[in-house]
């Protein structure tokens, strides 16, 4: 069921970003004041993702503060890889978009980052941030969707697929060659 544009507190945007609600990724695309929301989004994500990583190897100050730092840095190259793709190399006729827009709905589409926090359990942490990145990938490609006004799901899902693959591969390579060893 469709959300009323305008009206949702950041708890409903939230709920409704995790359900994959287009109409809440158009809201937050429209409002200014939500920018503080996504931004939110994202740090709470990205620490979820470091406390979360725990769950592979005991986490020390150092390593909660590499691996919250690594999500942060690997979300921030998905959203300009994305945002480049999406607004330079795949525009359609109708692509109108600023950074501002385009990071909002980027931002709540980091939602389901949040139940990376639940990979501390050993032997969950694999399952926790597939399934997680997995539904953020989907709901990335929601929000591609209804930001950059495409009305084909498929170029959304070109954009957001070639964008991930670049970030991970970013987010790889920074853990590889300067991450903490893995006992």
């Amino acid at each position: 069921m469709p959300s009323a544009i305008g009206n949702n507190t950041f708890l409903q945007r939230l709920i409704g970003a995790a359900a994959l609600d287009r109409a809440i990724y158009e809201e937050v695309e429209a409002d200014p004041l939500a920018t503080r929301q996504a931004a939110l989004v994202v740090l709470a994500s990205s620490a979820a993702a470091g406390i979360g990583a725990s769950g592979v190897d005991p986490l020390s100050p150092s390593r909660l503060v590499f691996f919250t730092t690594l999500a942060f840095l690997t979300w921030v190259a998905w959203a300009f890889i994305t945002f480049e793709i999406g607004t330079r190399l795949m525009p359609v006729a109708q692509t109108r978009s600023s950074p501002g827009e385009l990071l909002r709905t980027l931002g709540f589409a980091a939602t389901p980052g949040l139940l990376q926090v639940l990979g501390i359990w050993p032997g969950l942490t694999g399952p926790v941030f597939l399934g997680t990145s997995i539904w953020m990938l989907l709901a990335m490609i929601v929000a591609v969707r209804q930001a950059l006004d495409y009305v084909s799901t498929a170029r959304a899902v070109a954009v957001c697929v070639l964008g991930w693959a670049l970030a991970m591969s970013i987010g790889i390579g920074i853990g590889v060659f300067f991450g903490p060893t893995v006992s």
